[in-house]
């Protein structure tokens, strides 16, 4: 029985030490600085190209945005109301984007109080950060609050977006490759939830919405799909 034992704590040990030695090494791989670009109208005139690629109008003008985020976290979005009804678990809320202390939440049908709301909207606000990021963050790159950059890399000019103050991370920087028509097809990032930098998400799949946008129904990252499903805009 002990030597059984010492087997199993050996292999534990041994996983532990590749867990840790696969963390230095990707950390060693992944420690690009944050390229450095120039400011100013040039900036911004390569912004303006990326957001009508992407009928950036045609987004501002959508009543309602669906999906659901790694077949958790379901949202129904009405832009034009401020407004989010937010379902996970057993829970839904009603979240106010502009105001979320009038948010209502419910658990089993029942409204929540006190800490209990605080909690729930808390997750739900953090939550429709992170996952309404994935699904229209183009859409976002002159947001209040951004800083945008034009980098000469790879022989092609490409947008650095640093976001300065809202949403659930401030201080997050991305850097947009476009194609020759000025679509998104993928950044590389610098956040703060993630240790790595300059990993690289891809964006693929564009195709049209009933809202008259576009959106990439396919991201991905070292490979590995994000999982965004039952997309819709209308």
């Amino acid at each position: 029985m002990k030597k059984f034992f010492k087997v199993v704590l050996k292999l534990i040990l041994a996983i532990v030490a590749l867990i840790v030695i696969a963390g230095f090494t990707l950390k060693f791989v992944f420690d690009e600085d944050v390229p450095s670009g120039t400011k100013g109208d040039s900036a911004d005139a390569l912004a303006l190209k990326m957001l009508e690629a992407i009928d950036h109008e045609d987004y501002l003008k959508a009543q309602k945005i669906t999906w659901t985020f790694r077949d958790k976290n379901h949202y129904e979005w009405y832009p034009q109301q401020d407004s989010v009804v937010v379902q996970w678990n057993e829970n839904k809320l009603h979240l106010l984007t502009k105001d979320v202390s009038k948010s209502t939440a419910f658990e089993k049908g029942n409204m929540l109080q006190g800490d209990s709301k605080q909690d729930a909207i808390e997750y739900a606000l953090n939550n429709f950060n992170n996952d309404s990021f994935w699904l229209i963050a183009p859409h976002k790159i002159m947001d209040p609050g951004t800083e945008r950059e034009i980098i000469q890399e790879d022989a092609q000019e490409k947008l650095l977006v640093r976001y300065t103050s809202g949403g659930s991370t401030p201080g997050d920087v991305y850097v947009w490759k476009l194609d020759k028509n000025y679509r998104p097809q993928n950044f590389k990032m610098w956040v703060n939830i993630i240790p790595l930098d300059g990993i690289e998400a891809k964006w693929e799949d564009w195709q049209m919405t009933d809202a008259g946008f576009p959106l990439a129904m396919k991201k991905s990252v070292f490979g590995f799909e994000i999982p965004i499903t039952d997309v819709s805009a209308q």
